[in-house]
């Protein structure tokens, strides 16, 4: 009997142990940060000191920020598993990363990229957290979280199309390209309103915005316009796109809505007729 309850007692301390190691030692916070750290040494060495070879590693960072997520969201992910939780994460790693290749291999650049990447890639593991939780039950801070996911979509979506754009290879290989890309972060913008745990639960809506991005960016390469340029105005029909596609989802698509939106495309499109060379 005296053994019996010694063994209980024992393993009573070691589940406390646990609990306070998961809760107070490594809190998620605290593997956030962690996780930033180290995905942000990653890129500044891929960059910095193994140059354009260093794609390569950008492509294993990208892989690795969606296991250090799942890593750091831990017990919640398990409860409200969604594979849209690790859309924008991945995708931004991987813009930062390939963008890091057309700008100045300057000491004082590289350090700007890095701190915009790390606060960045920390503010988008706190607003998936928010995503994760929100599942299952309402959060204040949910309309902020959804302002950082679209800032950093943005972000994003402009680095790797700038990055395609430069390539100037195929016309179907850039369009491939686009599309794929695309199609994840519109279904990543379509769910962090809805919050639906199917993938395929708006599956047509995505599929359409991004057959009509894919569009736009045939008329792009077939243009005169610079790769920076083109991708600003389709990161902008992008924004435009998603955001009347979230103000559909919200119920408020109101005339004054569509209007701000319209005068947006309108002024999108002023900018890439007058900062193209038609010459």
């Amino acid at each position: 009997m005296l053994n019996f309850r010694k063994i209980k007692k024992v393993k009573n301390s070691s589940r406390k142990f646990k609990i306070f190691i998961g809760e107070n030692l490594i809190s998620k916070r605290q593997r956030f940060i962690f996780s930033v750290i180290f995905l942000s040494a990653g890129l500044f060495i891929a960059e910095y000191l193994l140059g354009r070879s260093g794609i390569y590693l950008v492509i294993c960072l990208s892989f690795l920020t969606v296991f250090l997520l799942s890593f750091s969201l831990g017990q919640d992910l398990k409860d409200n598993f969604t594979p849209q939780t690790f859309i924008l994460p991945f995708m931004y790693s991987l813009g930062i990363g390939l963008f890091y290749l057309l700008v100045p291999a300057r000491f004082i650049t590289r350090i700007g990229m890095t701190a915009l990447y790390a606060l960045g890639l920390y503010s988008l593991f706190l607003s998936q957290n928010i995503f994760t939780v929100s599942a299952t039950r309402t959060i204040q801070l949910l309309s902020s979280a959804r302002t950082v996911s679209l800032v950093l979509s943005l972000l994003s979506y402009f680095f790797i199309s700038n990055v395609v754009f430069s390539f100037h290879i195929n016309v179907f290989i850039t369009l491939a390209l686009i599309f794929f890309y695309t199609f994840l972060l519109v279904s990543h913008a379509i769910w962090v309103y809805t919050l639906e745990k199917s993938p395929f639960a708006q599956i047509f809506w995505v599929v359409a915005l991004s057959i009509c991005l894919s569009e736009i960016a045939l008329f792009l390469w077939l243009g005169p316009s610079s790769p920076t340029v083109s991708a600003l105005f389709l990161t902008a029909i992008f924004y435009v796109l998603t955001g009347l596609s979230q103000a559909w989802f919200e119920k408020r698509l109101f005339r004054s809505v569509i209007l701000e939106y319209f005068w947006l495309t309108v002024i999108s499109f002023l900018f890439l007729v007058f900062f193209t060379n038609w010459i």
